[in-house]
């Protein structure tokens, strides 16, 4: 029993530092484009590369 007053405490630390990270995410912007680079990766950058006379 005397274990839960370490994993009580120490659950609760953890679940505040991922709230923070999670607002800090938030705030620097982190999740303004989520679909920009999984659209970005599928677009064929060799076309661009090889120029008009190829």
């Amino acid at each position: 029993m005397t274990i839960l007053v370490i994993l009580i405490p120490a659950a609760l630390f953890l679940g505040l530092v991922g709230l923070l990270g999670f607002f800090w995410a938030v705030r620097t912007g982190q999740f303004d484009d989520p679909e920009g680079n999984a659209r970005r990766i599928l677009l064929d950058d060799d076309l661009d590369e090889m120029g008009p006379d190829n």
